[in-house]
């Protein structure tokens, strides 16, 4: 398997990047590379504060891609919302990108301050609705 594959779950991706090695080598630091299959037409800065959730949730319209750029927490998804037996959990800290597809239910749950950037396929405020909440 190529050490660059994405890594494919149930209902989510994990992006692995590409790295230019020379610019770790020669000591710059590093350039990763994440590659989206889908075109990026939005992506927002999201902050969470430790033991707080944006609440379980999916959205109909867009696919999100997630990278996480401070912190860690976990993310949930379920294929139920109501039934916490069909959880997933994955853990998140700086440099994990994820792909959440359509209609999936998740939420993330912050261990530590959290910086996420949120890449959407669709506009946000072109999305009717953009967001539905399921109670958890």
């Amino acid at each position: 398997m190529d050490p660059y594959s994405s890594k494919k779950h149930d209902n989510l991706e994990i992006l692995r990047p590409t790295c230019n090695l020379d610019t770790v080598k020669d000591g710059r630091g590093g350039i990763f590379t994440w590659i989206p299959d889908e075109p990026i037409v939005e992506f927002n800065m999201l902050y969470f504060q430790p033991g707080k959730t944006r609440g379980f949730h999916y959205h109909p319209h867009f696919i999100e891609y997630s990278l996480v750029t401070e912190g860690s927490g976990v993310l949930v998804t379920r294929d139920d919302p109501k039934n916490k037996e069909t959880e997933s959990l994955f853990h998140l800290s700086k440099g994990i990108c994820i792909r959440t597809e359509i209609n999936i239910y998740h939420t993330i749950y912050a261990i530590t301050e959290m910086t996420i950037v949120s890449m959407l396929t669709k506009r946000w405020d072109d999305s009717n609705p953009p967001i539905v909440k399921v109670d958890s």
